[in-house]
């Protein structure tokens, strides 16, 4: 991928402008499906509620999902900061577990809904087979937020951590590549940011 360029349409508005290869097109296209049925998957999977039914409030699952992927891509909506002014007084225990699993309840279906939406954005605004991809503010928004999951999700499955940036020693001959990977959506991300806030204002 080239590096993301600022252009203007012709009301003025901005579009960021990169060009992919067959390849990137191909790696991405098929990234993005795969997260989709990861999110298609728990939505499916979530326990039937009459309740929701006769009021028309969607809910979802009550627990954290079992896959540790989807655990760090649909984290606890209650997270308490043990070090925060007032944390003594926080939450905590059975009463915290409660409160995440009503929380999660609520809020997860809205929040596979928008990553999702960002997901098939993606796949919407890439070039058939190579090409340039133009996106106005609002996709280049569920770029950032398509391509930070990938990278998420693709980061656990590695073990990639601040203290292991390439994950754990592993005589995996496929193990490169995927490292790679992940690097190459960590620079795609940070192209992409910089040039959304160095642009010049509207």
């Amino acid at each position: 991928m080239r590096n993301w360029q600022v252009k203007r349409g012709v009301r003025g508005d901005a579009r960021f402008v990169s060009k992919m290869d067959p390849e990137e097109v191909g790696l991405v296209r098929s990234l993005v499906g795969s997260l989709i049925e990861l999110f298609d998957e728990r939505e499916d999977s979530a326990p039937h509620d009459e309740l929701a039914e006769l009021t028309g409030l969607r809910t979802g699952h009550s627990e954290p999902p079992p896959e540790t992927v989807l655990r760090r891509l649909l984290p606890d909506f209650y997270r308490p900061d043990a070090n925060a002014p007032g944390a003594e007084g926080a939450p905590s225990g059975e009463f915290a577990e409660d409160l995440n699993a009503a929380l999660r309840s609520l809020n997860e279906p809205e929040v596979i809904d928008a990553k999702r939406a960002a997901a098939q954005t993606v796949l919407a605004t890439l070039p058939e087979r190579a090409g340039t991809v133009t996106l106005t503010e609002d996709e280049a928004q569920d770029w950032l937020t398509c391509v930070n999951d990938l990278r998420l999700a693709l980061g656990t499955l590695l073990g990639i951590t601040a203290d292991l940036p390439d994950g754990p020693s592993s005589d995996d001959p496929t193990r490169a590549g995927h490292v790679d990977v992940y690097h190459w959506l960590s620079a795609l991300l940070d192209v992409l940011v910089s040039v959304m806030l160095d642009r010049e204002p509207e």
